[in-house]
């Protein structure tokens, strides 16, 4: 191939790549993010070292194509993340939404939580809700002693609680960084020194997260296209990622999500994304600017 003249994308070949991309992970791409597209597929065109997209488009869907595949879809999501994201938000998931599951899940002895962070990134999100759950049931044990814990030093959470996250992605490589876990200085730029202290440690010029928040968190690869995903969550996070959908597989996956959390559980997603018109199996909670979605649960007569 000739790396001085890149191949022309035809409006066939276009439409041909698209479709391909929406059958394997639901994105959709209309004429505002086409250029986007194009400039990543130029790129991986160039790294395969092949003189046309319909050529291209051909060893994806070879046997042989299924890790350009990945890497191609990875290359499609804007992996924008940071610590503490909509404080807002933040807010009424820990000050609202988990203490009314607390305060359930109590009455009804049952100590167990299940969080899922669903295009987590690298990392950031998770660990952000372990700390903040681990917070949050310090308080609630506080007010609300169950058991006496003379364990030193004390657990992150206190018994009878149990605490567990999930953390998916379609992105491999940024999987990857976070189960390492290691953070720069820019990147905690939100975290205060007292967290930092807390849940992290200093390794040379960046910040490791400890090995007791890592505990509480299981990353593991999700397509979001798919059937399999995690069951029985009572809050799941899925923020700035419906976005990358049309309203078809949007619905498709507000539903799917509807049937992954347990009754009453919670769904956050992103500052700028909505239920309006998508479901009505959900009800909208606010205050101070942050939102949530409640699972609605149909009456039966």
């Amino acid at each position: 191939m000739n790396t001085s003249e890149s191949p022309l994308l035809t409006e066939s070949e276009l439409k041909l790549l698209q479709a391909l991309i929406y059958q394997e992970c639901g994105m959709h791409f209309d004429e505002r993010r086409t250029h986007f597209l194009q400039d990543r597929l130029q790129r991986r065109l160039k790294e395969c070292q092949l003189d046309s997209f319909y050529g291209y488009y051909r060893m994806l869907i070879s046997p042989a194509g299924k890790a350009e595949l990945a890497l191609l879809l990875e290359n499609l999501t804007v992996n924008e993340t940071s610590f503490f994201r909509n404080k807002a938000q933040l807010e009424l998931f820990q000050r609202d939404a988990l203490e009314d599951i607390l305060q359930r899940k109590a009455e009804a002895r049952d100590y167990n939580l299940r969080l899922w962070s669903a295009g987590c990134s690298t990392g950031q999100e998770p660990y952000t809700l372990a700390i903040m759950v681990g917070d949050a049931l310090a308080y609630y044990q506080l007010r609300n002693p169950i058991a006496q814990d003379s364990t030193l030093p004390r657990p992150l959470i206190p018994a009878p609680w149990r605490l567990e996250i999930l953390a998916s992605d379609i992105s491999y490589s940024v999987l990857r960084a976070a189960q390492e876990g290691f953070y720069n200085e820019h990147q905690m730029s939100a975290v205060d020194y007292g967290c930092r202290l807390r849940y992290f440690d200093k390794v040379g010029d960046r910040y490791l997260v400890k090995k007791a928040v890592k505990e509480l968190i299981h990353f593991d690869f999700h397509n979001l296209k798919t059937e399999y995903l995690p069951q029985r969550n009572d809050v799941i996070f899925c923020r700035n990622v419906m976005m990358y959908f049309d309203e078809a597989e949007q619905k498709r996956l507000v539903e799917k999500f509807y049937r992954c959390l347990n009754p009453k559980g919670y769904l956050f997603v992103g500052h700028a994304e909505s239920l309006r018109g998508l479901s009505e199996k959900f009800q909208m909670v606010h205050h101070n600017s942050g939102t949530a979605y409640q699972r609605l649960e149909v009456v039966t007569t």
